[in-house]
């Protein structure tokens, strides 16, 4: 890809339309999205995630009745994905998928085991093993969304001393280290209630991080001690408006590389919510909603010039390029015609 032009990847649900996992090009010269297609045939691919090199994908797999992750070889010219190996076993799959920097550990946190595993890469971007899973227990206040424990998000932290763990079920984050084939707890946090939390993002700096959280659509700020792995909540802040009363699940958070902006998405609302970070406090005050254009955004993306951020809205199957201010970090909405089956999950290749 030029510098001007980035390729990135979408991952689905394929239970109606969707083939698996699409590929599209963003050209931040034409400020459009263009050339969408099929990258790789493949079941229910919800969350992805690329390596560091840009060489290899690996994605949330699916086969029947068994679950678990899959790797992928990247064509940088076609747009495509050749698919080396899957690791499946008996159950649902997983819900997220990363993979540290160095490309040999992929990590699944799976929603409905309540699980997070740990496999192993070979240097040729190929699943070689489970090394580590540990099972969460407990429960939480919602009866129907927090009856045992739903692991929404398992990733590293930013050294990758550690393994960090999301439980909406529990209401709780959970840091681990992995060491001999094994995750050991380190240090938890419980948080509030019936929160819900889903997804978790590391500040720049390294001492901070913010949550999303899908039930009570708040982001809670934290401070975190890379030392010990552990962390403290400093602040919960709503991220719809007051007076908004119908169904709304927090999905996705992000924040900008230098640290000043973090998005979070709305499903209901349908929007995505800015916040500005306070530098000293690590906590945020909101900015400014902007809607989605499609209904349900499971996910979005800032593009790697941070110019743009790309959404994905589920249930209306579209993608929707925002154009980014750096200073304002506020959107502007470029178009939204996109159509993308069934999409949960957005990547670009790292630049």
């Amino acid at each position: 890809m030029t510098n001007t032009t980035y390729l990135g990847f979408a991952g689905t649900y394929t239970k109606k339309e969707s083939q698996g996992i699409y590929s599209f090009l963003l050209d931040t010269k034409e400020e459009k999205i263009k050339a969408v297609k099929v990258a790789a045939q493949t079941s229910n691919p919800t969350y992805v995630a690329i390596s560091n090199d840009n060489e290899y994908l690996y994605a949330v797999a699916k086969d029947g009745d068994r679950g678990g992750v899959g790797s992928f070889k990247i064509d940088h010219k076609t747009a495509e994905l050749k698919e080396l190996n899957q690791l499946l076993s008996e159950g649902p799959s997983p819900c997220h998928v990363t993979v540290n920097k160095k490309n040999t550990v992929v990590l699944s946190a799976n929603y409905h085991r309540g699980t997070i595993d740990a496999y192993s890469a070979a240097d040729d971007g190929s699943l070689q093993r489970m090394i580590a899973t540990v099972q969460h227990e407990g429960q939480g206040l919602h009866p129907e969304r927090q009856e045992k424990p739903h692991v929404h998000f398992a990733g590293f932290t930013p050294d990758e001393r550690f393994i960090v763990a999301v439980d909406l079920g529990t209401d709780r984050l959970v840091t681990y280290l992995l060491a001999d084939d094994n995750l050991s707890e380190v240090s938890t946090l419980q948080l509030q209630p019936g929160s819900g939390p889903r997804h978790i993002v590391f500040h720049p700096n390294g001492r901070y991080a913010y949550i999303m959280t899908e039930l009570s659509s708040e982001v809670i700020a934290l401070q975190y001690h890379a030392e010990t792995g552990s962390f403290e909540a400093i602040a919960y802040v709503s991220t719809i408006p007051e007076d908004f009363n119908e169904n709304n699940q927090g999905s996705a958070i992000h924040i900008s590389q230098d640290g000043k902006f973090v998005y979070v998405a709305n499903r209901g609302h349908n929007s995505i919510a800015l916040f500005r970070v306070d530098d000293e406090t690590g906590k945020v005050t909101f900015v400014e909603h902007t809607s989605t254009e499609g209904d349900w955004p499971r996910d979005f993306v800032l593009d790697p010039s941070e110019n743009f951020i790309v959404a994905s809205n589920q249930n209306s199957g579209n993608l929707v390029l925002f154009k980014r201010d750096r200073e304002t970090g506020r959107l502007t909405f470029v178009h939204g015609d996109v159509s993308v089956p069934e999409v949960v999950c957005v990547k670009f290749i790292h630049c």
